[in-house]
């Protein structure tokens, strides 16, 4: 893959190394980190593998381009393309700085763009500004995002103004059967759809087959929940997030998917609400005394899980950890290997030209 910002432009870090370069790199880093002879390596695509991305806005003598942080330094690096991201983003992104630089109105104290996009052709812009956006404003973007066939959304603080909608589907084929999801502007997705989709298809592939019920924290929209709910019986997922919570059973909803509780609790709470120190509301309809929990799955944070949630996995007989930072699932994974042994583990290259690395391991208990 080429760039014209490589080596100037901060997103791509490893942008002095091939791709299969950078993949030995990460592979060696994780074999010394975790002590591992042997482990799983999901690949990406080289180029054009991400979905989900985000630029600063360069104003200059009343021009406007994209920008990005600089590899080194302070300020801004001004680009015109992006080969990292989805080609639907690609295409875009030429067309919509174009158009919005012919418009006063929309070019105005624009600070950032935003763009998700699915593998079904849907792309959802997000234009978020440094003045508050009005009626005029959201007239002269309902026929940007007519002219370019984009779903559009404009944010500045405390506005939000939908031009046409604020999500868009997303379609994911696992072992031969399609999901359907909704993903909404707010909603955390993961970036690298490839990936994300055999890193699905690797978890079903290692679950075993003592499988009654499944507990999930962080569940989000449900990416991984409802692909993994036909191996289970019943599925408890919680979520802090009401956004999350509430796309997570749309998306449910959409496919048909009738035997998972999806509900908006902490770690904390749950773990409270397990042991009948306390009732919530939020599990109204809920009986917690029918799962019979096989599994406990987890995709926490960059800053992993805190002591009393792993002291919680900690009495589920399998666990399956997905994370997005080796050093604190290293960390977490000195507390759990006092009690539970390695079954599988892989890593997930979501993140191609940076370091950061998706990683997952299954444990049973000892």
């Amino acid at each position: 893959m080429t760039c014209d910002a490589f080596g100037k432009c901060g997103s791509c870090t490893l942008w002095e190394y091939d791709y299969e370069s950078q993949l030995r790199l990460k592979t060696e880093r994780i074999r010394e980190m975790f002590n591992l002879e042997r482990f799983d390596i999901v690949r990406s695509q080289p180029d054009h593998f991400r979905t989900r991305a985000e630029f600063r806005i360069y104003h200059e003598n009343g021009c406007i381009t994209y920008a990005m942080h600089p590899l080194e330094g302070r300020g801004l690096v001004p680009i015109r393309s992006c080969s990292i991201v989805a080609p639907k983003i690609a295409e875009i992104m030429p067309k919509l700085i174009d158009k919005i630089s012919s418009s006063s109105l929309l070019k105005e104290r624009l600070f950032a763009t935003e763009f998700l996009s699915s593998s079904l052709g849907e792309l959802l812009v997000t234009l978020i500004y440094h003045k508050k956006i009005d009626e005029k404003w959201e007239e002269e973007a309902k026929k940007l995002a007519e002219e370019l066939q984009i779903d559009l959304i404009g944010r500045s603080r405390g506005i939000k103004r939908i031009v046409t909608k604020e999500y868009i589907d997303e379609a994911l084929t696992i072992e031969g059967q399609t999901y359907r999801y909704r993903l909404y502007d707010t909603g955390f997705t993961q970036p690298n759809t490839g990936v994300n989709s055999r890193m699905i298809e690797w978890v079903l592939a290692h679950l075993g087959t003592e499988c009654s019920d499944l507990l999930e924290l962080y569940c989000g929209h449900g990416n991984f929940t409802l692909p993994l709910s036909r191996r289970f019986e019943h599925v408890l997922a919680t979520e802090i997030s009401k956004h999350s919570i509430r796309a997570a059973i749309e998306n449910a909803r959409m496919n048909g998917i009738t035997h998972i509780d999806f509900v908006r609790l902490s770690s904390e709470e749950l773990t409270r609400a397990l042991r009948k120190e306390r009732t919530f509301n939020r599990l109204e309809g809920v009986d917690l005394d029918r799962f019979d929990f096989s599994h406990v799955f987890v995709d926490p944070p960059r800053a992993g899980l805190d002591t009393k949630s792993l002291a919680f996995i900690s009495r589920f007989p399998h666990i399956i950890y997905i994370s997005c930072n080796p050093e604190t699932l290293r960390r977490d994974l000195e507390s759990l290997l006092r009690g539970y042994k390695i079954d599988r583990f892989a890593i997930f290259d979501q993140f191609p030209y940076t370091r950061h690395l998706e990683s997952g391991v299954i444990l049973s208990k000892i």
